[in-house]
């Protein structure tokens, strides 16, 4: 059982984390077959702090992206809790890469 009792579950051979990250994507792949978003990506990596002295790096893995039907970019996290390192990534995105992050 997950940390979070979400229950992974798989669409279109994909696997998901959660039933509402599953259905969110469902929700986005009919948008683009419709055409209101384009170039819709799952798991895209943003990185935060690269790899330095033999430290791991810092990444942000975010569970969507899109172009928008005015082609601006939107990245979407599926959250169903929001835990101290995703706060810090959530900000540390805005600062680094300008990128709001939006919470479905």
């Amino acid at each position: 059982m997950s940390k979070y009792r979400n229950k992974p579950v798989v669409v279109d051979n994909i696997r998901f984390a959660s039933m509402r990250e599953a259905a969110h994507y469902e929700k986005l792949r009919l948008l683009q077959k419709a055409g209101a978003i384009s170039d819709l990506r799952l798991q895209v990596r943003y990185e935060l702090l690269p790899r330095q002295d033999g430290e791991q790096g810092v990444a942000y893995v975010a569970d969507f992206v899109y172009l928008d039907s005015r082609g601006v970019e939107r990245v979407q996290d599926v959250k169903g809790v929001r835990n101290p390192v995703y706060v810090i990534k959530r900000k540390m995105m805005l600062f680094f890469h300008k990128i709001r992050i939006e919470e479905v």
